[in-house]
């Protein structure tokens, strides 16, 4: 079944506009969940939504409080919210162009797809995506949906655009409250010398599927074994023993440099491998 767009409207670049939609680019099935189960039935638990002194209510007696006051609320009809006209419900505009690499990580909320929303939207879908690749920009817009506007930033992704809601400025806190016990002063040289050379050692391109979920695998192992079902050879995953309380003082030197010798190890065991002694003959 395709996943259904959770956006539909018109990217605008000046007088140009591209019907589009957007997807999430993100799924939520992969990660484990619960229900949350009576014991004694076995049964789900479910929630009512209801008023003190009235009991539950329908949902179409539900409407948006605004809280002025403690427990003080301008209350407000859905419908009139509805009502709001902003152009960004269906159009999203591409304002400002920056480089890629210029917005903070800090920024960044939620990835989604566009693709474009017809064959006939395709060529300038295309053109507006590889002027954003030849030319190394984000370009930055707003889009209304679901009661709220989005700050958005629009950049190349394979043969599409990938979308990314920001944070606005007022979102973001500051450091000061959590950094400003920390010293400004310098890492001894070194020190910092023997670290970069174990990030240097340790670094290689990014490639997320290097990485499991081993939570989530822990998890799924459990389910298996309770429900009968456990597959042979399947193992659970055992956490790391906890470091006794002491442990963490240690000799900073000393531990960067095992460390290297470590990585130094490892990467002498790849060249040995006979797929790498090949090459190196070769």
């Amino acid at each position: 079944m395709a996943p259904r767009p959770v956006w539909k409207g018109q990217l605008r670049l000046s007088l140009v506009a591209i019907p589009v939609e957007m997807f999430s680019a993100t799924d939520r099935k992969a990660r484990i969940s619960f229900r949350q189960i009576h014991k004694p039935s076995g049964k789900r638990v479910h929630y009512q939504k209801v008023v003190p002194g009235v009991g539950p209510v329908d949902n179409e007696d539900i409407w948006k409080g605004y809280e002025v006051d403690s427990d003080e609320y301008v209350v407000i009809d859905p419908a009139e919210i509805e009502d709001i006209k902003l152009e960004s419900k269906k159009t999203l505009e591409l304002v400002q162009f920056v480089g890629i690499t210029e917005i903070p990580p800090i920024y960044f909320d939620k990835p989604y797809f566009l693709s474009p929303g017809d064959e006939l939207a395709e060529d300038a879908f295309r053109v507006v995506r590889d002027a954003l690749r030849e030319t190394g920009k984000a370009g930055l817009g707003q889009l209304a949906m679901r009661g709220y506007e989005y700050l958005v930033a629009v950049r190349p992704c394979g043969s599409g655009l990938l979308l990314e809601t920001l944070h606005y400025e007022n979102e973001i806190r500051k450091t000061d409250s959590f950094f400003s016990s920390i010293s400004e002063k310098k890492a001894e040289k070194d020190l910092l010398s023997v670290a970069m050379e174990l990030i240097e050692r340790k670094s290689a391109p990014f490639d997320a599927d290097a990485f499991k979920d081993r939570y989530s695998e822990a998890i799924h192992a459990l389910v298996e074994e309770k429900a009968g079902k456990r597959k042979k050879g399947a193992s659970r995953v055992k956490a790391g023993k906890e470091p006794a309380e002491g442990d963490n003082v240690v000799d900073l030197m000393a531990a960067l440099k095992q460390s290297v010798e470590k990585s130094n190890r490892k990467s002498k065991g790849k060249a040995s491998t006979p797929s790498a002694r090949k090459k190196k003959s070769a």
